[in-house]
């Protein structure tokens, strides 16, 4: 028997589907169902390798996790990865299938990837009981309607009943849900059995007329008023999010002495939910910058992953980056990079093949590494060991880490060097490898590795080990970020187990509402 499906719908992007599609799985996993989350195609630059080391989009990984299932391909068949040059990388099943510019892609190419799509879909159904579907963007984007697999034709091929979701605090919510249901055809429109206010803080009783207004024109009812969330600890799937978070100013000083953490956010920065555990930590004040005058107050920089890590070099540059940052380790700052950040650190990358622009560029020279990129794509998640016994020369006890390897290039190791760490990229290998690197004096290191600091153990050692080096004192608090996240994904799914009227939402799916927990009712 196939799974019955539920859809998440917006009125735009960042309205708050990714999330709540992760509530949806938890609600129905609490209630005893076998659920899954579902994403035809998705545009981030976070993402996140499976089990079997495929890539997928990272809303889906957290929303898997929210189901308490391991993340498949499946769940999302195609992600697509924005370039600095008008065009993307198309990702499907996992693995690079083409370079297209959106003319392309959008002209003809995704369509044919519907019966891939289509199979994946019911790969999840035939062996889930409820499958919860998340749309892209707005269904209301009539320009994109041939080419859709993502949206309304996703709803007409699982037969899904679709909730729509609006986001109250950017304003003109109203407009905004009556204005994407007038643009559906009528087939579709008669798919959209709720709606759902997101993000609302106020008095509910001044917002309630407007809400019967809409019920009455829209012909459907509102399933719930989501309340805002302050400072939810959750991965964001793009940047619409992120971008409120560039050049926030440093929190004030405190008795324990905060170590301020200082991020360059690329214009392609990718996976920066990397540093979401960090920024979690009470010890840490994190921040995001763009103006290389930041510098002087960081004690600790990290240059991230990037989707285009040549362009995003020579950006560096043209920013004034490079002279900050060799003064801030010359004046006994620490600096380290992830992925593409370790790359820019070495001395040189080279692209004979034009995977980026091709040519060669040169390096910060930081740290002594050569990169050459390769059309292939390393996707797998990874554990290791550190390659010696100590962070920025700082003795530590504790040496495993684990994450996981999404890049293109390899790094080859220049006389002097020596290796951040030691990896084995599957269980079933024995082979270890190499991975990243560290200066002579231990105070510029570099990794490949994505994640690594969602590790409780290794993030501790690594921030005790920084505030030694600098001269801090210790921290009198560390965060435990795995049982964290769960909380926040607790937090997230109470609030909307809460607010919304889950007998209706297991009515649209047909499931008993004996499974309904007490909590939300109709507004």
């Amino acid at each position: 028997m196939t799974a019955r499906a539920l859809m998440v719908v917006g009125t735009g992007s960042h309205v708050g589907k990714s999330l709540m599609t992760a509530a949806l799985c938890r609600v129905l996993a609490r209630a005893g169902y076998r659920v899954a989350p579902f994403k035809a195609q998705n545009m981030s630059l976070n993402s996140a390798a499976t089990p079997e080391g495929l890539e997928i989009g990272r809303a889906q990984a957290l929303q898997a996790e929210a189901a308490g299932i391991p993340a498949s391909v499946h769940m999302n068949p195609v992600l697509i990865k924005p370039g600095g040059d008008c065009t993307a990388q198309v990702i499907v099943r996992g693995k690079v299938w083409q370079k297209l510019d959106a003319r392309s892609y959008f002209g003809s190419r995704s369509l044919a990837l519907l019966p891939i799509v289509e199979e994946s879909y019911h790969t999840l159904a035939a062996a889930h009981d409820v499958i919860v579907l998340e749309g892209a963007g707005s269904p209301a984007e009539i320009n994109l309607r041939d080419s859709d697999i993502v949206n309304m034709r996703m709803a007409k091929l699982s037969a899904a009943s679709c909730l729509l979701v609006g986001d109250i605090d950017r304003g003109g919510i109203f407009g905004s849900l009556l204005g994407t249901c007038e643009l559906l055809e009528e087939d579709e429109r008669c798919l959209i059995r709720g709606f759902v206010i997101n993000k609302f803080r106020g008095d509910l009783s001044l917002l309630l007329p407007g809400v019967r207004t809409m019920e009455q024109r829209l012909g459907i009812p509102c399933m719930g008023v989501m309340p805002w969330l302050d400072r939810l600890e959750l991965d964001e799937e793009d940047s619409a999010g992120f971008d409120q978070q560039i050049s926030l100013a440093w929190e004030p000083e405190s008795d324990s002495r905060k170590l301020r953490i200082a991020v360059i956010a690329f214009p392609a920065l990718a996976n920066f939910t990397d540093f979401t555990s960090l920024q979690a930590e009470p010890s840490v004040s994190l921040r995001y910058i763009r103006e290389p005058e930041t510098l002087t107050s960081a004690h600790l920089v990290i240059l991230p992953g990037s989707k285009q890590t040549v362009q995003d070099l020579r950006w560096l540059r043209n920013q004034g980056f490079e002279e900050p940052l060799k003064r801030h380790v010359r004046g006994g700052g620490l600096l380290a990079g992830v992925c593409g950040g370790l790359q820019m650190l070495g001395h040189e990358i080279l692209d004979p093949r034009g995977i980026e622009d091709g040519g060669d560029e040169r390096g910060l020279g930081l740290l002594p590494l050569r990169t050459t990129m390769s059309a292939s794509k390393i996707t797998v998640p990874v554990r290791g060991r550190l390659g010696a016994s100590s962070l920025f020369g700082v003795g530590v006890g504790q040496r495993d880490l684990c994450g996981y390897e999404i890049h293109i290039g390899v790094s080859e190791y220049l006389s002097g060097a020596a290796a951040f760490a030691e990896i084995q990229r599957t269980a079933a290998s024995a082979e270890k490898i190499p991975d990243g690197c560290v200066s002579a004096n231990g105070r510029v290191l570099g990794t490949y590795l994505h994640g690594i600091f969602d590790d409780d153990p290794f993030r501790h050692a690594f921030l005790a080990a920084a505030r030694t080096a600098l001269g801090l004192p210790e921290a009198h608090e560390f965060l435990g970020w795995r049982k964290h996240r769960e909380e926040q994904l607790d937090r997230l799914t109470d609030a909307f187990a809460e607010a919304l009227d889950l007998l209706a939402i297991f009515g649209l799916l047909n499931l008993p509402s004996s499974a309904v927990r007490p909590g939300g009712a109709r507004p």
